[in-house]
């Protein structure tokens, strides 16, 4: 859930979901009805909610550049934990221009990451407009130009190969010398087709479909580049990047289908050939290309760029940053302790427990780093609780091993609500289910299965009954 809302957040999630669980758990069987203590995380939910909103701080109204460079901070915070973490500021600029580059636009395909193993991370590129890699060429492709700059580009989803009719249809001839006028039919129809893309006045064919070798020599005869076999992903974000119309017929091809970029050009990438288009006038798409050592690192760093991205997005929708490093979380953790102290009932030891839960954040956090968690979290308490609210954006700082203001060292984060409300939501989920049943026949199953892999000894299963479990 957090994954598909938020891109970045899982661990979060799944970290605070285990801990209130952990806390629910004495109370459950202390025989606390469930339904009571979802009512009281759910309330502790919507309060901690509120409470993020308001320190939450809004980079909206800011310059172009300011913009950036705040965003540019939350994508380093990101990365920093991931095997790219070396080189985050190089990617939160290069993330960062790629979202800025699609706007509004919502189809996360826009931004596309090509791989190219080889070199190092900072060989890594990122291209205003489309790049992919060189498709299937046919005879005569080396004799096409490789660059043009301001071309008219034609998409289309034809075929451009000589086909034989007789496949397509029942030919009868009652005269042997009637089937010269058949090859020549099928010849003339493949040349009037190049002829009509040639006359629209297209430096560059690109085709989903193949383009065969007649097609690709009359074009090089003409100056003319083409590709067929461009996938169906790249061939959309070339339309909309250059503004083109993919076109499903040559018959009637106008300038207002045709696409254009300020260069095109093939170009070598590692051990690979690059078709670039760059400097696309609707700037609605842009596409890193990844280069590294091995195809694991690669893949690993395209993953950890993901995340990057969803969180730029989000905080440019949400225009909202809040404090991280643990500092939103200790900070929510104690309104929610004060908050409980003004209920009477036993839902204030309810939300008192929800709240302890969120510590477990920056425990994580120091227990990652292999600093002392107790120690760090006695310091960040004491600092969270002074009455003049300085100490909020106080979180761990993992380089002293001690506590810092995380606002002023840029450790930035988008508005965390939706982490705390799918953990929350998670938490409730499983509270609310009061037995399961087990197939006594996979159970038997198992429970053999366990005999056999410890030997004969302790064989037998268990059976689930409410919330206790009963020896077989």
């Amino acid at each position: 859930m957090a994954a598909m809302m938020v891109g970045d957040g899982t661990t979060t999630v799944v970290l605070l979901a285990g801990e209130f669980l952990k806390e629910a758990k004495p109370f459950v069987e202390d025989g606390v009805h469930p339904q009571n203590l979802i009512r009281s995380y759910r309330t502790a939910c919507n309060l901690a909610i509120e409470k993020v909103k308001e320190l939450a701080v809004s980079i909206e109204g800011k310059s172009l550049e300011e913009k950036k460079s705040l965003l540019a901070k939350c994508a380093a915070t990101t990365l920093s934990s991931k095997l790219i973490g070396g080189e985050k500021e190089f990617f939160a600029t290069m993330v960062v221009d790629a979202v800025i580059a699609i706007g509004n636009d919502d189809r996360l395909n826009m931004i596309g990451i090509k791989k190219v193993p080889g070199g190092n991370m900072r060989d890594s590129f990122l291209v205003n407009g489309v790049a992919f890699k060189k498709t299937f060429s046919y005879a005569g492709f080396e004799q096409q130009p490789k660059k043009f700059v301001n071309p008219k580009i034609l998409l289309l989803n034809i075929e451009l190969e000589l086909k034989s009719e007789k496949e397509n249809a029942e030919i009868r001839l009652s005269d042997p010398s009637q089937y010269q006028s058949i090859v020549d039919a099928e010849w003339n129809i493949i040349y009037d087709k190049l002829d009509k893309c040639v006359q629209g006045g297209a430096k560059v064919v690109l085709s989903r479909l193949a383009i065969g070798d007649l097609a690709t020599q009359y074009f090089a005869d003409r100056d003319i580049f083409c590709a067929g076999r461009v996938s169906e992903e790249d061939l959309q974000r070339v339309a909309a990047a250059t503004g083109g119309t993919v076109q499903t017929t040559i018959n009637n091809i106008i300038d207002e289908v045709l696409g254009t970029c300020e260069i095109f050009e093939e170009k070598q990438v590692g051990n690979e050939r690059f078709n670039i288009f760059s400097g696309c006038p609707s700037g609605r798409t842009a596409t890193i290309v990844l280069r590294g050592g091995a195809d694991q690192f690669i893949e690993e760093a395209e993953r950890s760029l993901h995340d990057a991205i969803m969180i730029v997005r989000r905080a440019m929708k949400n225009s909202t940053v809040v404090a991280g490093g643990g500092a939103i979380d200790m900070e929510v953790s104690r309104y929610l302790r004060q908050h409980a102290r003004t209920i009477a009932g036993k839902s204030q030891l309810f939300i008192n427990s929800y709240a302890k839960a969120l510590e477990v954040i920056p425990r994580q956090l120091c227990d990652n780093a292999g600093f002392d968690a107790t120690d760090v979290l006695n310091k960040l308490r004491q600092k969270h609780a002074l009455p003049s609210g300085e100490g909020a954006p106080y979180g761990v700082d993992i380089n002293s091993g001690g506590i810092a203001d995380s606002f002023s060292n840029f450790v930035w984060e988008p508005s965390v609500i939706n982490a705390i409300n799918a953990a929350t939501e998670a938490a409730c989920l499983i509270l609310s289910v009061d037995e399961t049943v087990k197939n006594p026949k996979s159970e038997s199953a198992q429970g053999e299965a366990a005999a056999s892999a410890m030997g004969g000894r302790g064989g037998g299963g268990f059976r689930g009954r409410g919330r206790g479990m009963r020896r077989r």
